[in-house]
């Protein structure tokens, strides 16, 4: 299982913003659905030099060859995990010369599925569709041999099966579970919702309900207050409904699958058993900023320290079913100083040329003044740095 290789190094490559409410189509055009993937474009220099950074950063490939990196994880020397759901593996990235690039690849988990990672106390904690397993850390990063099986039962994922989860300021565990499909009421509660576990005893209780697919979330380093991405549904129209920045709160119910946005109620939908979509809408936490249907979040991230102490980056997948392509980049949330979301704009762009892409951004970590971004098309990850 631990074996070792030797990454593709690249050159450097030294490279020097959108919000909108979302409103439900007319019932004629709620039901199109458009399928417009972008063509792929493998990985090249002259398409790399096209990215386009923010705040005077420069973008550097600084690992490439993975497949298809996920969800990334940096370690307590410097070291990056990343998670490969599709491989079933976690890799260990180590930068042995300094030289700001990584040079020795380590796998470290062999784990079906598994997409989640976080690490607490000298543990690290991966998460698949249905497991939650953790590994005692050595001291040089590797994982031990033997894992123990926290939690066995989670939801089937059905359609979203990415979950992810992280340790809050609270010292508990919150797993992100989507919906088991794309826009039908869950029969199971755990399903589309967050979850919060005791690490003591390991008993989940339901924290938020009504989130379609949540896979990003954070807290904010200041106030402490849970912020995620949520993703809407599929198959209602071009525009709609909108991708969700939302504010989670113990008990809050975020509307799917009535509602997307800010309560703005679902007609294609009938009425919940008892009341009516109007009603049942009332109770629920309205979206705090709207992004562009389809641009599929994934992870986002809270700068913890620095310039950007306070604002949050989030890693638009891009859409598959959109006629104009939404997504593919990383944006920044700029918060202001009472913790409230503001304002946005790129912070990694350019992947999208017209109707191909050559990048899709899926994973983020932060390390000190180094944010890492993973590609899980062309197998790359990126590090941006300020100049």
């Amino acid at each position: 299982m631990k074996t070792k290789s030797t990454l593709l190094l690249f050159l450097c490559l030294s490279f020097m913003s959108y919000a909108q409410k979302g409103i439900p189509p007319s019932e004629d055009t709620k039901k199109t659905t458009i399928t417009n993937f972008p063509t792929h474009l493998e990985y090249n220099s002259e398409l790399a030099s096209g990215l386009k950074t923010g705040q005077g950063c420069q973008v550097t490939p600084v690992a490439a060859g993975l497949g298809k990196p996920r969800m990334l994880y940096v370690g307590k020397s410097g070291q990056l995990y990343v998670t490969r759901r599709d491989a079933g593996d976690v890799l260990m990235l180590k930068d042995n010369d300094k030289d700001g690039r990584f040079d020795e690849l380590m796998r470290v988990a062999d784990f079906p599925g598994v997409h989640g990672i976080t690490s607490k106390d000298n543990f690290m904690y991966l998460c698949n569709n249905n497991k939650v397993l953790r590994y005692p850390l050595n001291a040089d990063g590797t994982l031990g041999k033997t894992a123990d099986t926290l939690i066995s039962d989670l939801p089937s994922g059905g359609q979203h099966a990415n979950r992810t989860m992280d340790f809050g300021p609270d010292g508990k565990l919150y797993i992100s579970v989507g919906s088991v499909c794309n826009d039908c009421k869950e029969s199971d509660k755990e399903t589309a919702a967050l979850l919060q576990v005791d690490p003591q005893t390991w008993k989940r209780t339901l924290y938020a309900s009504g989130l379609r697919n949540m896979i990003g979330f954070d807290w904010h380093p200041q106030t402490k207050e849970l912020w995620g991405a949520d993703n809407g549904g599929d198959t209602k129209g071009d525009d709609w409904p909108p991708e969700e920045l939302n504010h989670i709160v113990m008990g809050g119910n975020y509307g799917f699958p009535f509602a997307y946005g800010k309560r703005v109620v679902d007609q294609s939908r009938e009425d919940p058993v008892g009341n009516t979509k109007e009603g049942w809408v009332k109770a629920t936490q309205p979206s705090v900023m709207e992004f562009p249907a389809h641009s599929a979040p994934i992870a986002f991230v809270f700068f913890q320290q620095g310039n950007n102490k306070g604002d949050a980056l989030v890693c638009w997948h891009g859409s598959w079913n959109r006629q104009n392509p939404s997504g593919y980049k990383v944006e920044r949330i700029i918060f202001d100083k009472k913790g409230n979301p503001v304002s946005s704009e790129d912070f990694l762009s350019g992947f999208l040329i017209g109707n191909e892409r050559f990048g899709r951004s899926a994973g983020l970590a932060i390390d000190n003044d180094v944010v890492y971004v993973s590609d899980d098309a062309n197998g790359i990850i990126y590090a941006l740095k300020q100049k």
